[in-house]
């Protein structure tokens, strides 16, 4: 999947921070993080013999410092030209628990670049931490903003992503977009290939059609066999 340029951002921020790391064994990860102002957040790592933290950790710590909110893309990068670098078990978890909408920058073998991916589907049958409580986020296309925003967008359909029901905040990709303030009603199961258009609200002939063309190129890899999730919301705030 082609990166957005706010993701590519993200990559540099970190690659920056890696390069100047030097040749300190205590110091060798660099990570930045994303906000839903477009802020970005940095940190490395901390190696020391009773245990340290994570490139991806401290950023996130420095996130909160700074009252970032949720984060949207969060990406770590080795130093000595390693590139960017798959986030450990720990770290995954951590994500998880307080960040469950990131997405992870991982480097692509297959492409020798990289690519993304939502943290819910590094971590197959995860455990939750049950106090954790993050505000979600459900991304979407720039172009649904106005939509979301007089309430005319109340669906989405979204693949490893693992939605909840509750209070969200509607984070719209690589845009200067405010996020809107959302309450996902409901969170229904299905396979792709059994989609109808009575499960997504479609009245034209050819709306099926249409709409599982625009999915498939959202999610590129998307099997024909996935489970999706049809996500229902509604907005939370009136003013418009």
């Amino acid at each position: 999947m082609d990166l957005f340029d706010s993701e590519l951002r993200v990559i540099a921020s970190a690659r920056e921070l890696a390069s100047s790391l030097g040749a300190d064994a205590h110091h060798t990860v660099a990570a930045a993080a994303m906000d839903t102002t477009g802020r970005i957040h940095t940190g490395v790592n901390v190696n020391h013999f009773t245990g340290g933290s994570c490139a991806e950790i401290v950023a996130i710590g420095t996130a909160a410092a700074a009252g970032a909110g949720p984060l949207v893309t969060i990406a770590a990068v080795g130093d000595h030209d390693r590139g960017v670098l798959s986030p450990c078990g720990r770290c995954r978890q951590v994500i998880l628990d307080l960040h469950p909408d990131a997405l992870l920058i991982l480097p692509d073998r297959a492409t020798g670049g990289e690519t993304i991916a939502a943290v819910p589907a590094l971590l197959p049958h995860a455990y939750r931490h049950p106090d954790a409580a993050p505000m979600r986020l459900l991304r979407l296309s720039a172009r649904y903003f106005d939509a979301v925003r007089t309430g005319t967008k109340t669906l989405s359909v979204r693949w490893n992503e693992s939605h909840r029901t509750g209070p969200a905040l509607a984070y719209f990709e690589d845009t200067e977009h405010g996020t809107i303030a959302v309450d996902i009603t409901s969170v229904a199961r299905k396979r792709l290939d059994a989609l109808t258009a009575g499960d997504l609200e479609l009245t034209r002939p050819t709306g099926l059609q249409r709409y599982l063309a625009n999915l498939r190129s959202h999610y590129p890899t998307m099997p024909e066999d996935a489970t999706v999730e049809i996500v229902r919301f509604r907005r939370t705030t009136s003013d418009i």
